[in-house]
């Protein structure tokens, strides 16, 4: 009995022995055909594939990734696929390097943790692509911004008024801001929803056409029937209009005016040139009568101080040629029966399409003065510009900003300054003369406005061949004033 028993057991441990063995063998083959794959745990760019071979694995991480991503625009809801943004998946390189990951994994390592049923660390490849970033903004321009972007509209000019209708602001596309938000949808298998940037633009304002527009109707709808020609710069932007308008007729600007009282800047400027600093206390103060009071005598005697006792004039005119202003000048002194001392002809009073018959001892166009202002304002702003260049260390920021003081301080409350609203600074000269024949023909004023929405130059020049009415001229310049006030500060 005790040798059957012992037999027994040994059939018993062989059969354990040979079912083990098979056991082992089913588990080798599988687990070997499961290794032919990828094994469980691998990850490809977030998808798992586990059990996939090759192809199958490629197609599911393809699949995942081509599916059209949401692209919300507002309350538009579209779907886009992928190809269409530039979006490209480098699908053999992501399978290449999962392989990679199996093929160098211990076989018989794996193997026991196959056989006690323990699950591997998971093997996580990331995603390989490519985006065509100019593709990608085409379509958004293109396809997105072009079909459902809500543009501004413009301000426009109120026909036979001053002022403006206020235009609407609209939603528009934030390309650039938009572009992370896209490509992170692309680059994630599971959240693929986009709200693009939609920005709101306020209304533009109407273009410097629009505003000339607006100023030649004002004109035709005025009393007044002589020249006028107006120079408006944005100091910003650094546009401008600059027209000679008379009776419907367009001439080309730049007409010779008589400069008059306004010649004081050009003066202002020479004589800051020569000036040492500090300025003296006798020298502001007759700066201060020739601009604030628009006195003569000052103005003589400030040329025949610091300029020249005799050639002051063509000192201030040299200057002026000297920083490119070709059409103004002065050439003699303000007392009566000053002598003529040069002749001057120019390329605004050489002209044989219109004349002002403008006075042979100062002249000056509205463009020059705009564009001598502008000197200052930039100079007075940053110490550099056009005096910079042409006068190195000759006329400082201080001495801008002084000008500029002067300039403000010239108030008159009628032509520019009557235009514009209470309290508003303007730096300006005006100028007007009563001639031979005992009536006003020609009036100009010329200034620097500071608004709250910005800084422009402004001219108005009127010359009129039978008489220039004083109070049909001013309301005309006021108007001008406001509209372009108006057009810089629309509310």
């Amino acid at each position: 009995m005790k040798l059957q028993r012992i037999s027994l057991l040994r059939w018993i441990a062989s059969a354990l022995i040979v079912l083990s063995a098979v056991i082992l063998v089913i588990g080798l083959v599988r687990f070997s055909r499961l290794r032919a794959g990828f094994p469980a745990g691998t990850v490809i760019a977030g998808i798992p594939v586990g059990g996939l071979d090759q192809q199958e694995a490629a197609d599911r991480v393809t699949q995942a990734y081509n599916y059209p991503i949401e692209v919300q625009y507002g309350n538009e809801v579209f779907y886009i696929k992928p190809s269409s943004l530039g979006f490209s998946l480098d699908i053999d390189t992501m399978i290449a390097a999962a392989d990679q990951q199996r093929v160098n994994a211990p076989f018989w390592s794996s193997f026991w943790g196959y056989l006690w049923n323990r699950n591997p660390a998971a093997q996580e490849t990331p995603l390989a692509y490519t985006i065509d970033e100019r593709q990608l903004k085409m379509f958004l321009y293109d396809e997105i911004a072009t079909r459902y972007d809500n543009d501004p509209e413009q301000s426009q000019p109120i026909a036979g008024s001053t002022t403006f209708k206020i235009g609407t602001s609209g939603e528009v596309l934030d390309v650039d801001a938009s572009l992370p938000f896209v490509e992170k949808a692309l680059q994630s298998s599971t959240d693929r929803v986009v709200t693009l940037v939609v920005s709101e633009v306020e209304p533009p304002k109407p273009s410097m056409e629009n505003l000339e527009v607006l100023l030649k109707q004002l004109i035709d709808e005025s009393e007044y029937d002589g020249l006028t020609e107006v120079y408006v710069l944005d100091l910003e932007s650094g546009k401008e209009i600059d027209f000679a308008y008379e009776n419907g007729v367009d001439y080309t600007p730049g007409i010779s005016f008589t400069a008059a009282s306004t010649i004081k800047i050009p003066i202002m400027v020479t004589v800051f040139q020569y000036l040492p600093e500090p300025t003296s206390q006798s020298a502001a103060e007759l700066m201060e009568l020739m601009i604030e009071q628009s006195k003569n005598d000052p103005a003589d005697q400030l040329m025949e101080t610091y300029l020249s006792p005799t050639l002051g004039p063509l000192v201030v005119t040299d200057t002026m040629q000297q920083l490119g202003l070709e059409n103004t000048f002065l050439a003699g002194h303000f007392y009566i029966g000053a002598p003529l001392l040069q002749r001057f002809t120019t390329p605004a009073n050489s002209r044989t399409d219109y004349t002002t018959n403008p006075d042979t001892y100062n002249q000056t166009t509205p463009s020059d003065m705009g564009m001598l202002l502008e000197d200052i304002y930039q100079c007075a702003k940053t110490g550099g510009g056009t005096f910079a260049a042409v006068f190195p260390n000759e006329i400082s920021q201080n001495e801008c900003q002084t000008m500029i003081t002067y300039l403000t301080n010239n108030k008159i409350a009628v032509l520019l300054q009557a235009g514009l609203p209470d309290g508003t600074r303007i730096g300006h000269k005006h100028g007007w003369i009563t001639e031979s024949d005992g009536l006003m023909h020609a009036i100009f004023d010329t200034g620097i406005v500071f608004s709250p929405a910005g800084d422009y130059v402004i001219c108005v020049a009127m010359y009129h061949p039978v008489q220039l009415i004083f109070d049909t001229a001013n309301l005309l310049t006021a108007n001008i004033s406001t509209a372009v006030y108006n057009y810089f500060n629309i509310q």
